[in-house]
């Protein structure tokens, strides 16, 4: 085992890499790219306000700036340039730009004008976690979340043991993600302004006395609250669920919450999924949400209801369609409603009469709309990335597609950087249908020669793989360290239609995993892939699938690599935090007569007999999704059977790596395992 390992982790440096000029993409060149965030359009439609967020791999950490571009086209400015961030854009009917900052050390609210002039300090809140601040239409209101105290501690029932650090539980949900219950929750409140802009005395709680979180944790954020246009009516997202009950389900709810009488009413009562992101037409007559239909599956699809407040009544006006809805907006006459959805590897916009009827889509082409904001009445504004182009704004006219490039944020940055070719294939599966499988090669790819190939396994299970780019698993990245890149949108993933996103759910081992092999030996055809130098890689679902592959791939693979995956099922179910998951993906508990199948023809932890290539196995110590003993498990057999193993432990990442140092090592642990066990060069001469 130590001659498979001459060099030790220590020798790989933190620093150097970074200093060699280079033409590729490198881990280092990645954290240094800024990152577009927030958009916000200004009231007038001419100026877009955005964030950027720029790294420093030497401080390990992150910051967060204002900027504005004209939406006719013209050079970006920057506005802030703090050692604190800003955040939570908003602009005020005055046409001054509101944001939260920690500037003075706590988070507080300040204004400034489009130019970034003349910036005031309105605020002086208690230091409380304040967040998802909005303001009403008439900015005579804002409301925002903070954490409430909810439950008692173990220190508040025994307070004569100050320095015991003992949890005391009694329910399910007890950690979610990457974080324990803290005995709080995030409540929503709303506060008058003055006529300076100030806010007047203290917030009030829309939720007192309640044990629920809004918006939902941890990635709901001010999408799933929203002020009425008459600015006294406030639509939240709540699941008002505690427990087990919580872990069960993902039944969400539209509440409404009315400032003249302070009570609350439940718009969504029955209906049975997630219910997300409120949002009021412009004449305050109707709220449309996104809306699930499923309990307990968190991938189905987002359709959109709207509620009429006169006849009561609820409608899916997107009733029938296949496509899943995301990011929704209502047009200024309140006439269409505008949103994206995930189509055959893009995003996409598209636009329906309110009231229901034709939809329409409005863009096409290989790019992602991650986000966007409507324009005046034809146009609108969009985050765009390709799988080779990092986040830009960019306008778009709803009328012809066409698209112009107002922001150039990385253009220093990847000056004179050279990426790989992206081919869009289609591949025929074991049952006869067309999988769309993404092929990446490397900068100055040469047919004539042969290369090592990746085939890249996508988690979620039901996240797909579009033209969105990643910062830890990152194609092109790949690609320039000398590999071809595989990767299929296999049977489970969104954008092929529900019957292709459902198949997965119950049949984690078999078509998808059928699926994955059809494209790596459908590519391995190509004479510039080296059949003997192919490795499999991937994370949570994708990291079970290399699981699973490793004891079922008869000799395709020369190495593997696991990122939070799933090992054996039976232990996930019971340790992982969302129970709804497992008991829709994996067809209930694995102690139900008769068993599901998953937990025999498709845990990995069965056939690790089989096992017979490599394999590195990296896992966060706050991963309470996938948690950490599945990484454990799998390393420990792989180093009993005297397979050839790595583990890469990062104890205080969770599902994702998010501390840049973190992901740098883990980029070169990832690329120093690979090299190792598979010897990329630059290409050898084919025969």
């Amino acid at each position: 085992m130590k001659k498979f390992f001459p060099a030790a982790l220590a020798l790989l440096p933190l620093v150097g890499a970074a200093q060699t000029a280079t033409a590729v993409l490198t881990p280092e060149k990645l954290w240094q790219l800024g990152r577009l965030g927030e958009m916000q359009v200004s009231p007038d439609g001419k100026t877009v306000a955005y964030t950027v967020t720029k790294y420093s791999l030497a401080e390990n950490k992150g910051n967060t700036d204002i900027w504005t571009v004209p939406v006719a086209g013209g050079p970006a400015r920057k506005l802030t340039d703090t050692p604190g961030s800003e955040n939570t854009l908003n602009w005020r009917p005055d046409g001054k730009l509101t944001f939260l900052s920690g500037e003075s050390g706590t988070e507080q609210l300040y204004v400034m004008n489009a130019d970034g002039t003349g910036k005031t300090k309105l605020s002086d809140f208690p230091d409380q976690g304040l967040s998802n601040l909005k303001y009403a239409p008439k900015a005579n209101f804002i409301l925002y979340t903070q954490d409430v105290k909810v439950t008692p501690t173990t220190l508040d029932l025994f307070p004569d043991l100050p320095k015991a650090d003992a949890k005391i539980i009694d329910d399910l949900n007890y950690r979610h993600w990457n974080v324990w219950d803290d005995h709080q929750a995030s409540h929503v409140f709303f506060q008058p302004l003055n006529a300076d802009g100030r806010p007047e005395g203290y917030g009030k709680d829309l939720m007192p006395g309640e044990k629920f979180d809004s918006p939902l944790m941890p990635d709901g954020g001010a999408e799933q609250l929203a002020f009425a246009p008459d600015g006294y009516r406030i639509a939240y997202t709540s699941r008002k669920l505690t427990g087990k009950a919580e872990a069960v389900s993902t039944n969400s709810d539209i509440y409404l919450y009315d400032i003249h009488n302070a009570q609350t009413v439940n718009l969504s009562e029955g209906l049975g999924g997630y219910d997300t992101e409120p949002a009021f037409s412009p004449n305050g007559q109707q709220v449309a949400w996104l809306s699930m239909a499923t309990p307990g599956f968190e991938s189905d699809r987002n359709g959109i209801v709207v509620y009429d407040f006169a006849t009561k009544k609820r409608v899916d006006i997107t009733k029938g369609s296949e496509l899943s809805a995301g990011n929704m907006r209502w047009s200024a006459d309140g006439k269409t409603i505008y949103f994206m959805a995930v189509v055959a590897g893009t995003e996409q916009l598209y636009s329906l009469p309110s009231k229901g009827g034709k939809i329409r889509q409005l863009t096409t082409g290989a790019q992602n709309y991650n986000s966007f904001e409507l324009v005046g009445k034809d146009q609108a504004v969009a985050n765009r990335t390709t799988l080779s182009a990092f986040a830009d704004i960019v306008r778009l006219d709803l009328k012809t597609g066409k698209e112009t490039l107002l922001t150039a944020i990385n253009k220093e940055e990847l000056a004179g950087i050279r990426l790989g070719k992206v081919e869009d294939r289609r591949v025929t599966t074991t049952d006869n249908k067309q999988m769309q499988v993404f092929v990446i090669y490397p900068p100055d790819f040469d047919p004539a020669k042969k290369y090592p190939a990746l085939l890249y396994c996508q988690g979620g299970p039901q996240s797909p793989i579009t033209q969105s780019q990643s910062y830890r698993w990152n194609f092109q990245l790949m690609a320039a360290n000398g590999y071809i890149v595989v990767a299929p949108n296999r049977r489970g993933l969104p954008g092929f239609g529900r019957e292709w996103n459902d198949a997965i759910s119950g049949d984690f081992g078999g078509q998808p995993i059928r699926d994955y092999l059809s494209a790596i030996d459908k590519i391995s055809e190509e004479p510039y892939v080296d059949k003997d130098r192919r490795g499999c890689v991937g994370a949570s679902y994708g990291g079970y699938s290399v699981y699973f592959l490793a004891g079922h791939h008869e000799g395709r693979f020369k190495t593997f690599i696991s990122h939070d995956g799933m090992f054996d099922l039976n232990s996930f179910y019971t340790t992982t935090e969302e129970m709804f998951f497992v008991n829709h993906d994996l067809g209930g508990a694995p102690w139900n007569v008769p068993q599901h199948r998953s937990y025999q023809e498709f845990n990995p932890i069965n056939f690790v007999g089989k096992w017979d290539a490599p394999i590195l196995v990296i896992h966060g110590g706050k991963d309470f999704r996938v948690p950490e003993s599945q990484g454990m498990e799998a390393f420990g057999s792989a180093q009993m059977r005297g397979i050839p193993s790595r583990f890469l432990y990062l104890p205080n990442e969770g599902h994702w790596v998010l501390k840049p140092q973190n992901a740098v090592l883990w980029q070169r642990v990832f690329f120093d395992w690979l090299g190792r066990t598979l010897k990329p060069d630059a290409g050898k001469a084919a025969k």
